[in-house]
């Protein structure tokens, strides 16, 4: 019963990565490739490079991976948990398994994959934010299935899913409101990650500020802290916010 449990597990992942599944032939490498350089700062398990496909060789290696590594739930599993299609998924899953061969990435991994798309910068505290972010059970590792999660919500969610989305993000310490500590530290975060060679060059006090307007805007009853349900009001009657919302529906 080990034995099939295993094989069955293995060939969901060959079914995720397309070298087995016959429907699928070979990898679509122009869509590959367009959706990988759309997401370059967004994925960081998802760098170009090229991706060995799993030979008849590395079957019997595989197989006695599968007694260590994270596998992925199915594909069909996968398909009705989120909004990516079959062949997107499979995509997806083998920039992450390049990257992530064990099938889970932790927190230092996750960090320095993402420091790679910003050299100038220090994205190391940000890049801390947005693991937690995907870590929604909040296990210290971030699995494919997190992943996939995360990103069917922020890329085709809809505006709610992604404010919320958002919003989880800014909550550092998922209390269920966002402080003016809290903002700060995002906002520096990004701050640190652009670096202090870009231009127009950044100024010191410009995450201060920008957490004023934040709060500002959204604290609505000037109590000090931003719920869940200022920021989706406030949110929804911006329409910069409502723009850079529906710029993702396009992306895929």
């Amino acid at each position: 019963m080990r034995n099939k449990g295993r094989k069955e597990s293995l060939s969901d992942s060959h079914d995720l990565d397309g070298s087995y599944d016959q429907l699928t032939g070979n990898p679509p490498g122009q869509t590959k490739k367009a959706l990988k350089q759309r997401f370059l700062k967004l994925l960081p398990c998802c760098r170009p490079k090229s991706i060995p496909s799993l030979s008849e060789n590395s079957v019997e290696d595989e197989f006695e991976l599968s007694t260590v590594c994270h596998r992925p739930e199915g594909l069909e599993q996968l398909q009705e948990q989120t909004k990516f299609t079959r062949k997107e998924l499979q995509v997806l899953y083998r920039g992450f398994k390049n990257e992530c061969p064990s099938g889970i990435v932790n927190e230092e991994n996750f960090k320095q994959i993402y420091s790679q798309f910003f050299p100038q910068g220090d994205s190391s505290t940000y890049a801390t934010f947005l693991f937690n972010a995907f870590d929604t059970d909040h296990d210290g590792s971030v699995s494919f299935e997190d992943f996939v999660s995360g990103l069917s919500t922020i890329l085709r969610g809809t505006i709610d899913d992604r404010l919320n989305w958002a919003f989880n993000l800014y909550d550092l310490n998922k209390d269920g409101c966002i402080t003016k500590e809290e903002m700060l530290d995002i906002m520096k975060s990004i701050y640190d990650m652009m670096g202090k060679y870009t231009y127009p060059a950044m100024r010191e006090e410009a995450p201060r500020e920008h957490v004023e307007n934040f709060f500002q805007k959204m604290d609505r009853n000037k109590d000090g802290v931003v719920t869940i349900e200022e920021f989706l009001e406030s949110c929804q009657k911006d329409e910069n916010i409502m723009r850079s919302m529906q710029l993702f529906d396009s992306v895929i």
